[in-house]
């Protein structure tokens, strides 16, 4: 009998198991759904099911860069409690997947934690679906990998890295560099270094105005032109109000033109300027990736279920 990916999707729904489990407990019971949530029961491996439904907003960012610097990856991986969060089994845990994300594309370089459950867990053979489900059994907690990004470098340059807060935040940073030699230097390294840092504490949406898709322009000019009519303000400079704002838009949500959190009198693009004459030659800010523990899932309460996560905009 085939196996459909229907019939495995509807056993993990059932007992939370994962879906290799699912697909091989399907294919010994020769399609019997009934038989194959009795096979995954009888090898543990069901014993996730009764804890699926509970929210998991705890947890940990973490990070992994290849030591040449030239492939990076950052991952979130969610558990219910800060306790669990602390454990250092859940911690190699999360720092294994990252490092399994470095060392094999998922496909995309910024996506959810579905596309990685396949990749194998170095050291151990598992894949990282079946390590999360051993854990789970273990520390008796729902768990999940939510998402991922991972950056590798096509040309010179630089992948680096921030924690902060302990893995609350984490960020990952890529510049391309006009050398191999330029990008190893110490200067370069640490310029990378605090523009993660700004990444983490500015929360900048595109790394320059270009980027700033038409469709967001027109959305803030319209809100400003509305708020400068409601407030009076003549019809003729009603346009040039709307500009202003959004010249003060661009310094928020780019990161070039965000002052420099270590030297608010200049800004990220300013300090780059500088320091590339130090670094031997331009440093190329190309993509930037941000995760925060838990941004936009709800926690759960005490006797209450969780209901779906506002829809935040990005």
């Amino acid at each position: 009998m085939t196996i459909t990916a229907e019939m495995v999707k509807e056993l993990r729904e059932r007992t939370g198991a994962g879906m290799m489990d699912c697909k091989r407990a399907l294919t010994e019971a020769g399609g019997n759904a009934e038989r194959a949530v009795e096979l995954l029961r009888e090898r543990g491996l069901a014993s996730a099911a009764k804890k699926a439904g509970r929210a998991a907003s705890e947890g940990l960012v973490v990070a992994y860069v290849t030591p040449d610097a030239r492939v990076g990856a950052l991952v979130e991986v969610n558990c219910e409690t800060d306790f669990v969060a602390r454990n250092e089994e859940f911690r190699g845990f999360a720092e294994n997947v990252a490092k399994a994300v470095a060392g094999a594309d998922p496909g995309k370089p910024v996506g959810e934690g579905e596309a990685v459950l396949s990749l194998t867990l170095a050291g151990s053979g598992q894949t990282v679906e079946e390590g999360l489900t051993s854990l789970i059994a273990k520390l008796g907690e729902n768990m999940a990998v939510r998402r991922y990004a991972r950056f590798a470098l096509a040309g010179p340059g630089r992948v680096e890295s921030y924690i902060h807060l302990g893995g609350r935040i984490g960020v990952l940073v890529e510049a391309a560099a006009p050398s191999d030699g330029a990008a190893a230097g110490e200067t370069f390294r640490q310029t990378l270094r605090d523009v993660a840092m700004q990444v983490a504490a500015a929360k900048p949406e595109y790394v320059n105005r270009v980027e700033v898709p038409t469709q967001v322009r027109e959305r803030e000019l319209a809100i400003y032109r509305t708020l400068a009519a409601s407030e009076g303000k003549p019809v003729q400079i009603q346009d040039r109000i709307a500009q202003g704002k959004l010249e003060k838009f661009f310094k928020e949500v780019c990161l070039l033109e965000q002052p420099f959190i270590r030297d608010p009198d200049k800004t990220v693009e300013a300090m780059l300027k500088e320091r590339a004459k130090e670094a031997g030659g331009e440093i190329d800010v190309r993509r930037f990736v941000r995760f925060e523990r838990g941004e936009g899932l709800v926690k759960q309460e005490d006797g209450c279920c969780p209901g779906p996560a506002p829809t935040a905009g990005q």
